[in-house]
């Protein structure tokens, strides 16, 4: 879906994975799920990052309720959460406002 909305992306099977990659490659906006099926949650994932990138921008995604955690992840400055399932316009407008604050700049779907 964020290809689709013309952005670069890469992908990591797990919050292990994705701290290593942050470590060696940094990144504009980490989109992460709460809970993964192996290894740290989506908030241990962020608070390691953010320990490497102090002002890292990321988005939470999340098939449940408002948890603790979520709460937790925006406290240390994820700008949303993102409810499963969405739609491609949800996730473009949570892009949007975590890379511009808001600011709507129009995206041309990739071809």
């Amino acid at each position: 879906m964020v290809k689709k909305l013309g952005y670069a992306a890469d992908c990591v099977a797990s919050g292990e994975e994705a701290v290593e990659f942050v470590k060696h490659r940094p990144v504009d906006l980490l989109i992460l799920d709460m809970i993964m099926e192996r290894g740290i949650d989506g908030l241990e994932t962020y608070k390691r990052v953010l320990a490497i990138t102090c002002d890292q921008k990321a988005i939470i995604t999340s098939g449940f309720s408002e948890t603790q955690q979520v709460k937790d992840a925006k406290a240390l400055g994820a700008s949303a959460c993102i409810h499963k399932p969405y739609t491609l316009d949800e996730l473009a407008a949570n892009i949007q406002d975590a890379l511009h604050g808001g600011a709507r700049t129009p995206i041309q779907p990739a071809s």
